[in-house]
């Protein structure tokens, strides 16, 4: 009830101020977390131009109002130095981060604004809980969120355009759930401009309100209702639709090769085939979600944590998609697994699917309805918190990561050796601590022509496939004429003053 001149009574007042100032808090401290962890591990040299670098110097590139080439990216990949990372993925909205280059030019800006974009899903996640389970139950799912597993992996491997898609992907959610279809839809199409695979969260989305029915219809037409219906059906073919553009059309004609990432092999050579494949062999499609068997307990362990309960709440459709693109994947081996960023994709929209989940079981067996509403939460933010040791977050308890090192200090002194604006083959642990005044490329086993190289032969580095091959390629360089300037523990910079510095 509202007081004299339509002013909200003093008691609900405060009730939203303290909720307002514990999401605040809440906002604030896992991005806070997340911040200090990720800038910890660039201190220490465990970062890496991939692919810290690449989305570095992108969107250095569109602070400038150019265009956002990677020139690690295009040259290691051989596309060439002025390629646009547009042609390897269509993510536009990276777009949105370049005005904060104009604060600061380097990867840390990075770091602390995918933070708190990871940090902000805590708001939608928290909105959907409380109108379902109570606003005690709606911190525990968003403390949950925050310190999932998924999460931390994600911030454990630099920055990625996965950043903004837990926020976009609860809002959608969230704000349709609310009734605020426009907004859900806004969030929808921003969603689409993140990556351009990001249509078949949309197409999953639609499946699912495709199977929101009246449980008693008058009539066969009005099984499902008609706005339900109608948004369903246009979530699915726009998803669908974006998803074959953005990947077929837009990625090609900024100089991407379209089949770069096809990984369905053992379906078919292209999307039609696998198709047909999959349509006329089932089996065969059950066969590659299992193997590797890597597959099955990665799935595993994204439902395990949040008590199986999204089995229960078919708003899990649209995940669905996603995972199965990784999933029935045979040629890219980090798709499918618990490590690295991939995860992060579906989490929020899972955290959902558990507290719905959570409240359609509540519904089906008497014993639970008498439990405490914010029980389902609290396990899983308990299996959550159980988690923590097992993935990102134990390297909180490396000393090393609080303070540098012998190998870091080596790597932070290699590094200052390398002049500013020089164009430099850096070890990838070293490119992020030269991005910001260097002309950064990964070192591997071509040569690339640059007068400055970081080579690293203390343990295997990324992309050589033995620590052999990296000694054998130093060896390679002295003998093409580089001098050797720095060696300490396992880092060696060599620098030549003749031949080309055209990258290539």
């Amino acid at each position: 009830m509202e007081g004299p001149a339509g002013q909200v009574p003093a008691g609900r007042r405060g009730r939203f101020g303290h909720r307002r100032a514990a999401l605040t808090t809440m906002i604030a401290a896992s991005a806070g977390l997340y911040a200090a962890y990720s800038l910890m591990r660039l201190r220490a040299f465990r970062a890496g131009s991939y692919d810290l670098v690449i989305f570095d110097q992108a969107i250095r590139s569109y602070s400038r109002f150019e265009w956002p080439v990677a020139m690690v990216k295009g040259v290691h990949n051989e596309f060439g130095p002025e390629f646009s990372i547009l042609g390897d993925h269509f993510s536009p909205i990276l777009v949105l981060l370049a005005p904060l280059y104009w604060i600061h030019d380097g990867p840390e800006t990075l770091l602390i604004a995918q933070a708190v974009l990871l940090a902000l899903a805590i708001v939608p996640i928290w909105r959907f809980t409380e109108r379902r389970l109570g606003a005690r139950a709606a911190y525990l799912a968003a403390g949950a969120y925050a310190l999932s597993w998924p999460i931390a992996e994600a911030i454990a491997f630099d920055f990625h355009e996965v950043a903004f898609v837990p926020l976009l992907s609860a809002l959608m959610v969230e704000r349709h759930d609310a009734g605020r279809r426009g907004r859900a839809a806004l969030a929808a199409f921003v969603l689409l401009l993140v990556k351009e695979d990001m249509g078949l969260l949309l197409a999953g989305f639609g499946l699912y309100l495709l199977t929101r029915y009246e449980t008693r219809p008058r009539r066969l037409r009005d099984l499902l209702p008609r706005g339900d219906r109608r948004a369903g059906l246009g979530y699915t073919a726009a998803g669908l639709a974006a998803t074959w553009v953005s990947s077929r059309v837009i990625i090609a004609a900024f100089g991407g090769d379209n089949d770069y990432y096809w990984a369905y092999g053992s379906l078919g050579p292209d999307l039609p085939h696998a198709a047909v494949h999959a349509l006329t062999h089932p089996w065969d499609v059950v066969a590659v979600l299992g193997t590797p068997p890597q597959k099955v307990l990665t799935m595993a362990l994204v439902v395990l944590p949040l008590l199986l309960l999204p089995l229960a709440s078919p708003l899990t459709l649209t995940a669905l998609p996603l995972l199965a693109e990784r999933m029935l994947n045979s040629r890219f081996s980090n798709w499918w697994e618990p490590h690295y960023h991939y995860n992060a994709f579906i989490i929020a929209v899972l955290v959902l699917a558990a507290v719905d989940g959570a409240v359609r079981l509540r519904g089906r067996i008497p014993a639970l309805r008498r439990a405490p509403s914010a029980l389902p939460p609290a396990a899983i933010l308990a299996a959550m918190i159980v988690c923590i040791p097992f993935f990102a977050y134990r390297h909180l308890a490396d000393p090393a990561l609080w303070a540098q090192n012998d190998r870091a200090r080596a790597a932070s002194a290699a590094a200052a050796k390398i002049p500013d604006g020089a164009l430099v083959e850096a070890a990838n642990g070293v490119g992020p601590a030269l991005t910001a005044r260097a002309r950064v490329m990964l070192w591997d086993e071509h040569p690339r022509g640059a007068p400055w190289v970081v080579a690293y032969v203390g343990r295997l580095e990324f992309p050589f496939a033995s620590a052999a091959d990296q000694r054998r390629r130093v060896a390679e360089l002295r003998a093409a004429g580089y001098r050797e300037v720095f060696r300490q523990e396992g880092y060696i910079v060599l620098h030549r003053t003749s031949g080309t510095q055209n990258p290539r």
